[in-house]
C-alpha cells in the first residue's frame, strides 16, 4: 500500500511539475529535462507513469479536474456560477488548470486536445443549464445548448484578455463581471436575485474546494489494497 501510495504521490508532482511547465513555455518550448528537474524524479520514474510528453499533456488535461471540486447547490444557476469562479481562482493558484488551458488554445497540443476541452466544458455547462430550465430557473426562450457555447466562449475570451492584460491577477473580478452581464439574459427574475457572484465568493468556493479535495485525497490513501 505505501508503494501504490508513493506511486499516486510522484504521478501527481510529475503532472504538476509540467503542467508548470507547459504553462510556462508552451508545448513545444517545454523539455522533459525541466520537468524532471522541477519533478524531482528520475527519467525513469517519469517514464514509467508517462511514455511521452504528449502523454504528459494528456495527463494534465485529465487531471486538472480534480482540482475543480465543488458541493452540488440546490440552485443550478448557482452551480454553474461556482464553477466559473472556482475555475478563476484555481487557474491562478494551480498550474494544472493554467497549464491545462494554455495546451488548450496553441500550437499542436491546442488543435488535438483543444477541442476535447472545449466540448468538455461546454457539455458540462448545458448540463447545469439543462437542470437550471427544468427547475424554472431560466427564462422561457432560453436554448441550454446555446446559452453554453456562449458562455463558455465568454469565460475563456475574459480569461485571455485578462492573462495578457494583467497577468489574470484580476481573473476574479473579470469572471464576476462577465457573469453579472450574461445571467440577466438567462435567469428568472426572482433566482437572478438570488444569486451569488463576486470575487469574495471566488475565495470562498475556493476554499471549499481545497477541502473537498483534501477529503478525496485522504479518502483514496484510506482505502485497503485489493486483495
Amino acid at each position: 500500500m505505501a508503494q501504490q501510495e508513493r506511486a499516486i504521490r510522484t504521478r501527481h508532482a510529475i503532472l504538476k511539475a509540467a503542467a508548470s511547465v507547459f504553462d510556462e513555455r508552451g508545448y513545444e518550448a517545454a523539455t522533459i529535462g525541466e520537468i524532471l528537474t522541477r519533478a524531482g524524479v528520475t527519467k525513469g520514474a517519469l517514464y514509467f507513469h508517462f511514455p511521452s510528453k504528449q502523454a504528459l499533456a494528456e495527463g494534465v488535461f485529465a487531471e486538472q479536474f480534480s482540482v475543480l471540486l465543488l458541493p452540488p447547490q440546490v440552485c443550478k444557476l448557482q452551480e454553474l456560477v461556482d464553477l466559473g469562479l472556482l475555475t478563476a481562482y484555481r487557474m491562478r493558484r494551480d498550474p494544472l488548470v493554467s497549464g491545462a488551458a494554455r495546451l488548450s488554445l496553441e500550437g499542436e497540443m491546442g488543435a488535438l486536445l483543444g477541442p476535447q476541452l472545449i466540448g468538455g466544458w461546454i457539455g458540462a455547462t448545458e448540463k447545469l443549464l439543462a437542470e437550471a430550465k427544468g427547475q424554472g430557473e431560466l427564462l422561457p426562450h432560453v436554448d441550454p445548448a446555446e446559452s453554453a457555447w456562449i458562455f463558455s466562449a465568454a469565460w475563456t475570451g475574459v480569461q485571455v484578455y485578462s492573462h495578457n492584460l494583467a497577468g489574470r491577477e484580476d481573473l476574479e473580478e473579470r469572471i464576476a463581471s462577465l457573469f453579472a452581464h450574461l445571467l440577466p439574459t438567462v435567469a428568472v427574475p426572482a433566482v437572478l436575485g438570488r444569486l451569488v457572484v463576486s470575487a469574495e465568493r471566488a475565495r470562498v468556493v475556493g476554499v471549499q474546494s481545497e477541502q473537498l479535495a483534501a477529503q478525496a485525497e485522504a479518502g483514496a490513501d484510506a482505502v485497503p489494497a485489493a486483495g
